[in-house]
């Protein structure tokens, strides 16, 4: 293990080809691909990375939690910040860009997960090795522990869905939740600050590894479906509660302005 210095890093400066927190992203992950930074290194303190960055901290802690969100950073409490041990996910770029063109709905990627994640957990029930379990059983643990943290909690809760990919001994549909993943944790940093059901959700996460490490092929399948379920309704209260009254106000008032419009037009042609 060693420690990163700060001078490792170069200032992000204004963003010329993203936000400031993707760029702390993508400067991360192009000196892993470098070679300059190994699994096991220390990343520098906060408030020193921040400003070797010219960045604010905020910033930099959306960044960071973007890593740990997809496997590439791990916290050690009252230690810091490391790069991961193993293969770290770094080429989520393809999907990412797909959403961007395109204008991925979430009922889509929803029913892109279910399609992929209830067959994921089956597998996993099949095939899940006592590390994928341990992994599982840790992440859950750390999901009790940052209930009253959701953004935290969401790092967990992401990283228990990759584990249970990576259980499935299927590299291909591995990846494919791992690319998957990063646009859902995009999406739902956004808006977890607003949940109002992370013990239930909790709680799912908690059946979920139950059923797997029980070997119910059948039941891991169900209860993984019926999370997703919950999960997509989550995901929608959660955009509601943060529509302003102001602004469902005016959307009304557009709606029905447009209303009169078209009932005005009407009578004009039938005159």
């Amino acid at each position: 293990m060693t420690s990163i210095t700060i001078g490792t890093f170069a200032a992000v400066g204004p963003a010329k080809n993203g936000l400031m927190t993707e760029q702390v992203v993508i400067q991360v992950r192009d000196m892993i691909r470098e070679g300059k930074l190994k699994p096991g290194d220390r990343l520098p303190p906060e408030r020193e990375f921040a400003k070797r960055l010219g960045i604010s901290r905020a910033s930099l802690r959306a960044g960071l939690r973007f890593l740990a969100a997809m496997g590439v950073l791990t916290s050690r409490h009252g230690s810091g910040t490391y790069i991961a041990e193993g293969p770290p996910v770094l080429d989520s770029e393809p999907l990412r860009m797909l959403a961007a063109l395109h204008g991925f709905t979430y009922e889509e990627l929803f029913e892109a997960r279910r399609l992929l994640e209830v067959g994921l957990a089956g597998l996993a029930a099949e095939h899940a090795g006592d590390d994928h379990l341990a992994t599982m059983a840790e992440e859950v643990a750390e999901m009790y522990a940052t209930l009253n943290d959701p953004q935290e909690y969401l790092i967990h809760d992401i990283r228990f869905h990759r584990a249970i990919a990576a259980a499935s001994s299927n590299p291909i549909l591995a990846t494919l939740m791992d690319m998957v993943s990063a646009v859902m944790y995009e999406g739902r940093r956004e808006t977890v600050n607003r949940a109002k059901d992370l013990k239930e959700s909790v709680a799912m996460h908690r059946e979920i590894y139950r059923l797997i490490r029980a070997r119910k092929v059948d039941e891991a399948r169900a209860a993984m479906s019926e999370h997703l379920a919950l999960a997509q309704r989550a995901f929608a209260s959660e955009e509601r509660s943060g529509t302003s009254p102001a602004k469902d106000a005016r959307v009304q008032a557009n709606a029905t302005n447009g209303k009169r419009h078209a009932r005005s037009k009407l009578l004009r042609n039938r005159r």
